[in-house]
């Protein structure tokens, strides 16, 4: 409980100095970063090794696209919801529409998220029931690992319109979820590790949607060469900093 609840702390807490000091100026340039971690994250890291445990494929593939189509019908019931509330009533919402298209995408990464933390407390609480020493390790990694995701849920929500507090806070109690993971992972252990891959598709299902679907949309309103570099050049630097991290981990 320690470890999971320090490792959220501290990965959400340094994500947050770094967002709020260094990258508060530049938001909208920096959700290509985001893009470039979530994708990278999901499809290089999270991915792999769930299919690497020996869960068949077939029914990871299945997850995959329950959680792709699961994340579809909460952003139609968000769209719902705002046409129901503002219609009818003789007022334009262009602006606090793109406002809400945003909005969508960090309510989403909050709840994939939650799945992602979920997760890694049951990888902690494997681990220290492997090896004390090993648990360690492993909840540095995972904190190394989450430092430069959390930055780029932080790049959404503050895109999204929270205010720093809030999104703070929302992350905060998010990352709260690793406790609950490791609970279960502790007192479950042998039921609770046959769901992990499972568990890891369905949390990369969230973040492949709301990178595709969308920021990238975002992104591509700016077509000119000079916005279009910077979007590239960002989204590499996401992908190179979570092969790096992988890398490091797999090292270790």
């Amino acid at each position: 409980m320690l470890a999971t609840t320090v490792a959220g702390i501290v990965s959400i807490s340094a994500a947050a100095i770094f967002s709020f000091t260094l990258l508060s100026r530049v938001v909208e340039r920096m959700v290509s970063l985001s893009v470039g971690i979530m994708l990278s994250t999901s499809l290089l890291h999270a991915l792999p090794e769930a299919f690497e445990s020996g869960a068949d494929p077939r029914t990871l593939f299945g997850t995959l696209l329950a959680g792709l189509l699961a994340f579809f019908m909460l952003e139609k019931l968000a769209i719902l919801r705002h046409s129901h509330h503002h219609e009818g009533d003789g007022h334009h919402h262009a602006h606090g529409h793109d406002k809400h298209e945003a909005g969508r995408a960090g309510w989403m990464i909050l709840l994939g998220d939650g799945m992602h933390n979920f997760t890694d407390g049951i990888l902690i609480a494997a681990a220290f029931l492997a090896d004390p020493h090993l648990g360690i390790v492993t909840g540095v990694a995972i904190v190394a690992h989450e430092i430069p995701q959390e930055i780029g849920d932080f790049i959404v929500l503050l895109n999204a319109g929270f205010s720093r507090t809030r999104a703070y806070v929302y992350n905060l109690l998010c990352s709260l979820l690793a406790v609950a993971g490791g609970l279960l992972g502790y007192y479950t252990l042998d039921r609770a590790s046959n769901l992990i891959p499972y568990v890891l598709v369905f949390a990369s299902s969230g973040f492949i949607y709301i990178a595709v679907s969308d920021l990238m949309p975002q992104m591509q309103r700016r077509a000119t060469l000079k916005e279009t570099v910077p979007q590239v050049l960002l989204i590499a630097l996401g992908v190179c900093i979570v092969l790096f991290l992988t890398a490091e981990k797999h090292a270790h």
